[in-house]
C-alpha cells in the first residue's frame, strides 16, 4: 500500500521536491480516504485530528455566515489540501468540507504526524515546513481578498 499511496502522492505539488525516502516515511504514515459525491469529509465545529490532500475529485469548502447561512468559501481540486491546522492545534474545524464529487483524499492524522517528528525529524521538518507555505499563501490569500472587500 504504501507504493500506492507514494504514487498518489504525485498529485500533490507539496511533495514535488521531496526525496524517495522522506517520500516513504510520509505514505507508510498516511491513508486513502474515498468519499462519494455530497459525503462529507468534516463539519464545522468537529474536534479535528488529521489534514486530507486531494488526488481527484473536488471539495466544497463551507462556512456559516452570522447569520447562519451556509456559504460556500472554496472549492477544492487535485494538488489541494484542507485540514492543515488540524496538525498544528487542538481547535475545532473551522469549515464544513462536502464533496462535490467523487474523490480520492489522502490522509494524515496529528498523532501519524507526530510519530514522523519523532522518529524521522528531518522528514517532520521538511513535511511542516511544507504545511507551513501552504498555510502562508492561504493567509495571503484571504488578506488580499480581504482588502478588496474594504
Amino acid at each position: 500500500m504504501i507504493h500506492e499511496i507514494v504514487d498518489l502522492m504525485q498529485a500533490i505539488p507539496m511533495f514535488d521536491k521531496t526525496a524517495g525516502s522522506q517520500l516513504n516515511v510520509i505514505a507508510a504514515h498516511m491513508n486513502i480516504l474515498k468519499l462519494e459525491e455530497k459525503e462529507q469529509l468534516f463539519s464545522e465545529g468537529e474536534k479535528s485530528d488529521y489534514m486530507c490532500f486531494v488526488v481527484s475529485g473536488k471539495l466544497e469548502v463551507i462556512k456559516r455566515a452570522d447569520s447562519g447561512k451556509p456559504v460556500t468559501v472554496s472549492t477544492l481540486t487535485r494538488g489541494r489540501s484542507i485540514g492543515e491546522m488540524a496538525l498544528l492545534d487542538t481547535y475545532p474545524r473551522s469549515a464544513t468540507v462536502i464533496a462535490k464529487t467523487p474523490c480520492t483524499l489522502l490522509i494524515i492524522s496529528r498523532e501519524k504526524f507526530d510519530n514522523i517528528l519523532e522518529q524521522y525529524p528531518a522528514v517532520g521538518i521538511s513535511f511542516l515546513k511544507g504545511v507551513s507555505e501552504m498555510l502562508s499563501l492561504q493567509l495571503r490569500k484571504a488578506s488580499g481578498l480581504l482588502a478588496d472587500a474594504s
